[in-house]
């Protein structure tokens, strides 16, 4: 029998093998540092426009779901707009939407070109999302971290 037969058995099904797992479990862990390496750089980033735009609360960059409501309290919504998120589907793509001209109205405070905001809708392209995820991660970093007159 060959390595192949032995890892078939008797159904025709693929034996889950030490190797498959190990396989899947340094997947697992290179996405969650890659997960977390985005999450803090974006918590970062919303941190210091809040600071440069003087909220009150920049540390609520850090809180998942309170880092919408930041994004809507800096965007001029009111923060409780965030309940959307309880409404399935509906709920969400009204919050999405109402994120989206938070992010256009930060970046003209910041003296961007709000449309940049609109890196976050290409990115749901599937052809084309990685290179609209790292878009957005650079203009994010750009409204953060460079100051324009």
């Amino acid at each position: 029998m060959t390595d192949f037969q032995t890892m078939m058995n008797l159904t025709g099904e693929t034996a889950i093998t030490p190797a498959i797992i190990a396989g899947l479990i340094f997947m697992f862990l290179i996405f969650l540092v890659i997960g977390v390496f985005f999450y803090v750089y974006y918590a970062l980033a919303w941190y210091t426009i809040a600071k440069k735009l003087k909220h009150k609360k920049p540390w609520l960059a850090w809180i998942p779901i309170a880092n919408w409501a930041l994004i809507l309290q800096l965007g001029k919504f009111n923060w409780k707009w965030i309940f959307l998120i309880l409404i399935p589907l509906f709920g969400w793509v009204v919050l999405g939407i109402m994120i989206i001209i938070s992010m256009w109205r930060i970046y003209e405070k910041r003296k961007y070109p709000g449309w940049l905001a609109l890196t976050i809708v290409i990115s749901t392209i599937p052809v084309i999302s990685y290179l609209a995820i790292v878009a957005d991660a650079v203009i994010i970093g750009l409204v953060a971290w460079k100051d324009r007159k």
